[in-house]
């Protein structure tokens, strides 16, 4: 399932399965969790004495007027104050570091993942949506781990002291507060559905906004040239009133359910004041005791309270695993071999054997494409848009597997090789450039620590892309923003060469790399290309035939099919599909 439809499904409330699997996040950290619940134990035991102490003043020590024992049983109450303090403290500093290293390791797990994953995969789900399961997916697994699982088991350890020490008080006043439950049970079932409808809808909500922002961030000069702000705004508005609804839909049932829990919890102390006072007046109660029950049953209905937040957070947690596991289960479609071939692309002959190609089934776009470039040899691909001329180079790194035929580098079905080492023997020059937030030097780089300075300053000589960069303030260091936003087109295409060269791939492919630069830097870089094609095995694929008319052969593709292959004079000769492009291009 891709994941744009996973936001509209929402799972069990409690998964066993995938509470085990998150619960195995926690096992490098087991000693932290070990001290989190001993210390938690140890604070919840000494919270609980405290009401009893209470009763045992009044009863023994404050209607004896006995001031001595008044004292020792404040200093003792005391002492638990600070105790409560102590182990509350080290419960929430263990607890929440633990939650932020969980989180660190899980998000570079996704990340980890995300890289291994196949560029089909990514045409398939919105990165809107891919960055939720690395930001909002992971804190809401982050709340079950801090606030959640740990510290449900506090409230379970309280309510079960608490429930201890009514019955050791008086077992009637504590049948008393229990009638009240099937009341408790009834509103928090009620509001556990409500709530779970109400999520979906605001987790839905938050990742078409996700999606919406990407999307409109990455094209807002689109948007601005066509005027579409407006629209554009209009289009955000109700996605956003979406997620307003939902969240005030979810307000309203917590504002609700509070109150009345409020309202059951107080039914209960009167209960309590109703009964003990008969208790209390026919001399089978003491008033300590009675302080000291309206004092637990007050402690009793805080937990279940917290309990019912916690629900939110374990349905919060749910989603949000399940959407995560299903991230990380996706296998990716194409992998290394388990034993690839030692070295790829020796020599960087290439050949395209009966290859056929679709995204869509049905839809094919290239069919029974078949030809070989010879170690060294400079071939041209061109062809109207849509031919399949981009789809070539998409095969030949192996971004997609063939569905029927076979591509080879060096005679070696391209599938035998490790996928670093036969992407790495490839040097692709695009038309539309990426480049990252960083420094000159680093996106000519590219994190590889073999490239040294000096190499990185003799590629962009001679591309000519030193010319401009000794124009920046900080030259080889000046950061260029994201996606190289303060460089204009043409001199991103300079910096692409650049890295290319400074890569020495065996294998070279320029697709539409000249078409963004003006004729000027056309002219001047036409000798670096030379240098860059030599020696190197080279497929061009271009709109601008001026650019491809030395190449050794040039192979027409016409709706994912050779239909001419040759020089460009041969070409010519034959008034074809080639001659009428040539003269579409050059008529007066």
């Amino acid at each position: 399932m891709a994941l744009e439809t996973q936001e509209e499904v929402l799972g069990k409330t409690y998964d066993a399965r995938l509470m085990r699997r998150l619960l195995g996040y926690l096992r490098p950290y087991r000693r932290s969790v070990f001290w989190a619940i001993v210390c938690l134990v140890a604070g919840s035991g000494t919270s609980v004495v405290q009401p009893y102490l209470t009763g045992e003043a009044i009863d023994h020590y404050m209607q004896n007027k006995d001031l001595t024992g008044l004292n020792g049983i404040a200093a003792l109450y005391a002492l638990t104050l600070i105790l409560v303090f102590v182990f509350g403290f080290f419960q929430m500093w263990l607890i929440n570091i633990m939650g932020q290293k969980i989180m660190y390791d899980l998000r570079m797990q996704i990340v980890r993942h995300l890289q291994k994953m196949d560029v089909a995969f990514f045409d398939k789900n919105p990165v809107g949506r891919l960055m939720t399961r690395v930001t909002s997916d992971v804190d809401a697994l982050n709340e079950l781990f801090t606030s959640g699982v740990i510290s449900v088991f506090e409230d379970v350890c309280k309510l079960t002291g608490i429930m201890v020490f009514l019955f050791i008080l008086n077992y009637k006043l504590a049948l008393i507060v229990f009638s009240i439950l099937p009341l408790l049970i009834l509103a928090t079932l009620i509001f556990k559905i409500k709530v779970r409808n109400s999520f979906r809808k605001v987790r839905t909500a938050l990742a078409r906004i996700n999606a919406f922002l990407q999307e409109n961030i990455t094209g807002t000069a689109v948007v601005q040239i066509f005027g579409q702000k407006k629209k554009q705004y209009l289009r955000f508005a109700c996605i956003n009133k979406e997620h307003l609804d939902a969240n005030l839909q979810s307000v309203f049932y917590h504002a609700l359910f509070i109150p009345l829990l409020q309202f059951i919890s107080a039914l209960a102390i009167a209960l309590i004041v109703w009964y003990g006072g008969i208790q209390e007046l026919s001399g089978a109660l003491t008033i300590g005791t009675l302080v000291a029950f309206i004092q637990y049953s007050e402690r009793f209905f805080r937990p279940i309270s917290d309990l019912s937040e916690k629900y939110t957070i374990l349905q919060s947690a749910m989603a949000s695993s399940e959407r995560i596991f299903k991230l990380l289960d996706t296998s990716p479609a194409i992998l290394s071999p388990e034993k690839p071939v030692a070295y790829a692309a020796n020599k960087g002959g290439i050949e395209f054997r009966n290859v056929h190609f679709y995204y869509n089934p049905g839809e094919p776009v290239l069919h029974d494409v078949s030809f070989k470039v010879e170690p060294g040899e400079k071939v041209a691909v061109v062809g109207a848009t849509g031919a399949g001329k981009s789809t070539m180079i998409s095969l030949l790194s192996r971004f997609y597997d063939v569905q029927e035929g076979e591509i080879l580098v060096d005679g070696i079905n391209i599938t035998g090789y490790d996928l670093q080492g036969l992407r790495g023997s490839i040097g692709v020059v695009l038309q539309d450039v990426f480049l990252f937030s960083g420094p000159v030097s680093g996106n000519i780089r590219l994190g590889n620590p073999e490239i040294t300075d000096a190499r990185i300053e003799q590629a962009a000589e001679t591309v000519h892309a030193a010319h401009f960069i000794r124009r920046l303030d900080r030259r080889y260091a000046t950061e260029i923003g994201e996606r190289g936003s303060s460089l204009s087109v043409g001199q991103k295409q300079l910096l692409a060469f650049a890295r290319a060269l400074a890569y020495d791939p065996k294998i070279l492919v320029l697709d539409e790399a000249t078409s963004s630069i003006d004729t000027e830097t056309e002219l001047l870089i036409r000798d670096a290309l030379e240098k860059l094609l030599k020696g190197r095995t080279s497929i061009i694929i271009a709109h601008r035939l001026s650019t491809i008319q030395n190449a050794d052969r040039i192979i027409v593709l016409h709706r994912g099919r050779i239909k001419e292959t040759g020089t460009h004079q041969e070409l010519l000769r034959l008034k074809g599909i080639y001659w009428k492009l040539y003269q579409l291009q050059y008529q007066e």
